[in-house]
């Protein structure tokens, strides 16, 4: 069964990296990924399922939220991170390509990311979002919400790892306001957001805004929390509750000395290796479902720093 096509603006480009050989053994990523044909791969099928890169090219969030702009250029960041792995995934790996917001046309760039995922969804797909501002995660959101598992009436839980509840009540949307956005959206459509946050900054968020992550009953770890074990137990906790799982990432969630390259640099921030067991748990617990990684800004990265973290955790992921 052939799945429509996505709205994407730019098709997928070629990937490059180092060459060794053409044997299986001398595979990197960029000899392995290959271009996203639509196609539905039917529920039984054995092993993980494949995954598709989707790029989300947008600066006017950040714009809107008064930060340090350069996101847009993230999904090919990370890409360029990601051809030189070398490649041991058990699963496909496909590029569709890039939504790009032109100027201030966010919604409108939401509106056809959100409708690429959910496709990508109901055709038995694991999409793979590179942001992006973490305005990424409302078309995120637009995709899940309008897809089958919800449809169906799972219980889809949004794990954030960030310093930032991003629940900000603003006239107009912005990075800093999609989870807000969601509340507001699920409880529209009769339903309650299940949200987590891993790695709050206390210093880099309002009481406003812890307000209004206690009445919207958010769980949260602050960062000076986030030890391996309080990690551990916490997301545990939380996909114990949900039936599929979306995670965002937002970089900033990591030491400034780390992720450089994102619109807010982190003073202190959750360590790396922290981050990196959270992405193995997620992905031993078969609820992933969808995933995005938001805000590598790659006009202010140190050596490709941050878009080399980026690369590992989303390697870590479909591993």
């Amino acid at each position: 069964m052939v799945s429509p096509t996505l709205p994407v603006d730019v098709p997928p480009q070629p990937w490059t990296g180092r060459f060794d050989g053409d044997g299986a053994e001398h595979r990197r990523w960029w000899q392995s990924v290959t271009s996203y044909s639509p196609r539905t791969v039917p529920a039984a099928s054995p092993g993980p399922r494949p995954a598709v890169i989707l790029g989300f090219g947008s600066d006017a969030g950040v714009r809107r939220n008064k930060g340090r702009t350069g996101a847009a250029a993230a999904p090919a960041a990370i890409r360029a991170a990601l051809g030189p792995l070398a490649f041991h995934l058990s699963r496909g790996v496909h590029d569709a390509g890039d939504v790009t917001v032109a100027g201030d046309a966010l919604e409108a760039g939401q509106a056809r990311a959100g409708l690429a995922i959910t496709r990508l969804l109901d055709a038995g797909q694991l999409p793979v979002v590179l942001g992006g501002g973490h305005e990424t995660a409302f078309a995120s959101y637009l995709g899940v919400a309008g897809s089958a598992a919800v449809r169906e009436g799972l219980t889809v839980g949004v794990l954030n790892l960030d310093a930032h509840f991003d629940l900000r009540d603003e006239p107009v949307p912005s990075s800093g306001t999609p989870f807000l956005q969601m509340a507001r959206a699920e409880a529209a459509a009769g339903r309650e957001l299940r949200y987590a946050v891993v790695g709050i900054s206390e210093p880099n968020n309002t009481r406003a805004l812890f307000r209004t992550a206690e009445e919207l009953g958010v769980d949260y770890l602050l960062d000076e929390d986030c030890s391996a074990e309080a990690a551990h137990t916490f997301v545990a906790a939380f996909l114990a509750q949900v039936d599929a799982l979306y995670l965002t990432i937002d970089l900033d969630v990591l030491p400034a000395s780390v992720a450089p390259g994102v619109s807010a640099p982190a003073a202190y921030g959750v360590p790396l290796p922290v981050i990196s067991a959270v992405c193995r748990q997620v992905a031993a617990s078969g609820k992933l479902l969808h995933l995005d990684i938001a805000e590598l800004n790659p006009e202010f990265d140190i050596d490709a720093r941050t878009a080399k973290v980026a690369a590992r955790l989303v390697n870590t992921l479909l591993g």
